[in-house]
């Protein structure tokens, strides 16, 4: 009878906690879209600055400025850099066609969502940013996958940022703080202008996350930082309203 109860109360209890499926960063973007054919990305570096040259110099013959003597030199060097292009098996002409068909697959692969997650209670670690909190007053933060993103980086695409609606009493309490979040996860694009420590930023989230439990993953390193950080601005603002006299003082 022991062996009985106490089996039933394990069941219980594993029905009642759900710490949700662990995810990776890696596990965010939609996999269908991932893989596509883009011969921007195949080209070498100087064949890049090749073929952005012959488009300029497209552009100049296009119109009627320049001297014909000019006209003839810019003409010249498109016939030259086509030419090296094509040895190497590049048709300016059809790579241009490709701009708008490659422009699309680049935007799906950095939106779109993995749908097998959406509606799903997931956990995942990412560094939090505090954000204005919604209209009823919930509070608000964005996690990214790397510390630094949204602010002295350039912000990820869509599908590697979500936007997070917070319950209980913890916010951020600096920008990048490191945290694992547990709660049900959906597809729910969303852009919000806020400033960040950069100036005002795009935040362009594909997901949205109503968080069940948060564990701060903050470290000793991490707090030293942050005073760190706001001793230093402390001290730019002081500098600021001196003119910069407490800069030597």
């Amino acid at each position: 009878m022991r062996i009985l109860i106490a089996a039933i109360a394990l069941i219980w209890v594993a029905g009642t906690v759900d710490a949700g499926a662990n995810l990776d960063w890696a596990d965010l973007p939609d996999p269908s879209v991932q893989v596509f054919e883009d011969p921007y990305r195949d080209l070498k570096p100087e064949q890049f600055d090749d073929v952005l040259y012959a488009v300029r110099l497209r552009g100049r013959l296009q119109q009627d400025g320049g001297s014909e003597e000019e006209r003839q030199k810019w003409q010249a060097r498109l016939t030259e850099t086509e030419d090296a292009l094509a040895a190497d098996g590049i048709d300016v002409d059809w790579l241009l066609d490709q701009r708008e068909v490659v422009t699309e697959r680049r935007r799906e692969a950095g939106t779109n969502g993995n749908r097998q997650f959406d509606g799903q209670t997931i956990t995942l670690a990412g560094f939090a940013i505090p954000a204005p909190s919604d209209p009823d007053g919930r509070p608000v933060a964005y996690l990214v996958p790397e510390r630094g993103m949204c602010s002295h980086m350039p912000p990820p695409p869509p599908n590697q940022m979500i936007r997070v609606r917070l319950n209980g009493d913890w916010t951020p309490s600096y920008f990048h703080e490191p945290v694992r979040l547990t709660g049900k996860l959906t597809i729910d694009p969303s852009v919000q202008n806020m400033m960040v420590v950069d100036g005002l930023m795009p935040m362009n989230a594909t997901f949205q996350l109503e968080t069940e439990r948060v564990e701060s993953l903050e470290t000793e390193a991490d707090r030293l930082e942050w005073k760190q950080r706001a001793a230093d601005r402390i001290r730019a603002a002081g500098d600021r309203k001196a003119g910069g006299a407490m800069a030597s003082e």
